[in-house]
């Protein structure tokens, strides 16, 4: 299975829909798209993300079937540095702080214990699951018991956010790290494949990551997720 991750175009953020410049992004991220063979379009349920699907869904005459877990992450927390903001203390636990990865948990660290965008992780990640399940492939801990011999191509329009958490599960990378280290831009394409070996565990692979050749000259470059995600 290949599994594509699609970030929305460029959006007002107030009105949660796109902006001229995104409805480009969109449209050229749909005429890449198409030579994708797309079988299956996932979005979520806010409308910047709905918007940019609507491109590939009208290019391909696939529906758009809503996530609703895979709108974009919220943040906070009592006494937290930021507002709580995942990107900007990401950026903090690496550049400043030298974090260990391997050897702390950064559950565990200030920054993201009690911080809502730590729950907001753990329940997209778990309803993830449950898509992936739903295609073939069962998880067990950080491998995929493959259940079926079809080989899709599933696309989901969501943030950077809430892929960036699902591709820190599917990846076992820490959360802050995707945050900080692997972020993407509107529109960009990101693939993951999944080989199809019935009856066997297999684990997912990272085949392209933020290809932006699409938007090339009408895009504005790399914007994380604004404050006003929180209202």
């Amino acid at each position: 299975m290949k599994l594509i991750f699609v970030r929305h175009g460029e959006p007002d953020y107030e009105k949660d829909c796109l902006t001229q410049l995104g409805h480009k992004q969109a449209a050229a991220a749909a005429e890449r798209l198409e030579r994708e063979n797309l079988d299956k379009i996932y979005a979520s349920p806010m409308g910047r993300a709905q918007e940019t699907a609507s491109y590939t869904a009208k290019m391909t005459g696939l529906e758009i079937n809503t996530l609703d877990f895979m709108h974009e992450i919220s943040w906070g927390g009592e006494g937290l540095p930021e507002n709580g903001h995942p990107w900007t203390l990401s950026d903090r636990l690496i550049q400043e702080e030298n974090f260990d990865f391997y050897g702390k948990d950064w559950r565990e660290h200030p920054y993201f214990k009690g911080n809502a965008a730590t729950e907001y992780y753990d329940r997209i990640t778990d309803k993830f699951a449950g898509v992936l399940e739903s295609h073939g492939y069962r998880q067990d801990g950080g491998r995929f018991m493959c259940d079926t011999d079809r080989d899709e191509t599933v696309a989901v329009f969501s943030h950077g956010g809430s892929s960036g958490s699902v591709i820190a599960g599917l990846l076992s990378l820490p959360f802050p790290y995707v945050l900080s280290e692997m972020t993407f831009d509107f529109t960009s394409i990101v693939i993951l494949e999944f080989p199809v070996n019935k009856g066997e565990y297999v684990k997912p692979r990272l085949k392209l990551f933020n290809d932006c050749e699409h938007i090339r000259g009408i895009s504005g470059g790399l914007v994380i997720q604004k404050e006003v995600d929180r209202k």
